[in-house]
């Protein structure tokens, strides 16, 4: 077990309980939803067609799911951090997701962000894992686009 993992897993395991943080909002565009499509050959109509989409309950087009999903990286890293910096720390890695649901599609032309709430962390050999309980938002709708768990791994000298 590495002394500093030790050290991460305290300085972590104390913000347990602190109330969810929200990041900055990022306009989910048409051109983007268009690039995530190309990137994983997904071209269904309700995505990249405007006309055809506004003809659907959603009246117009909606983000891929996965499109909102992957950016939780990015919408992650505006999310205030109040973690010291943390010795010997050799990598962050994304270790897997649990729970992950769509509930609201996201319309084309509207903003995003997502807000993090630290769920549990558990110390691992030279590894710290956390799960953080993430939201992504939809301003101005009441009900969010999705709901994650995220794993994280901090791997330790």
């Amino acid at each position: 077990m590495s002394a500093n993992a030790e050290k991460a897993y305290e300085a972590i395991q104390a913000q347990l309980g602190q109330e969810a943080k929200a990041g900055d909002w990022l306009e989910i565009d048409q051109d983007r939803v268009n690039a995530f499509a190309d990137a994983t050959l997904d071209h269904q109509f309700i995505h990249v067609d405007p006309e055809r989409a506004a003809q659907t309950p959603f009246g117009g087009p909606v983000a891929h799911g996965f499109l909102t999903l992957s950016l939780l990286v990015h919408l992650s890293s505006s999310i205030p951090n109040e973690t010291p910096p943390l010795d010997g720390l050799l990598m962050l890695v994304n270790y897997g997701l649990n729970k992950v649901r769509f509930i609201n599609p996201v319309p084309v032309g509207s903003r995003v962000r997502a807000t993090s709430q630290l769920g549990e962390v558990t110390l691992k050999g030279n590894a710290v894992d956390m799960i953080n309980n993430m939201t992504v938002e939809i301003e101005g709708q009441e009900k969010p686009a999705l709901v994650a768990e995220w794993i994280s791994r901090m791997v330790f000298a």
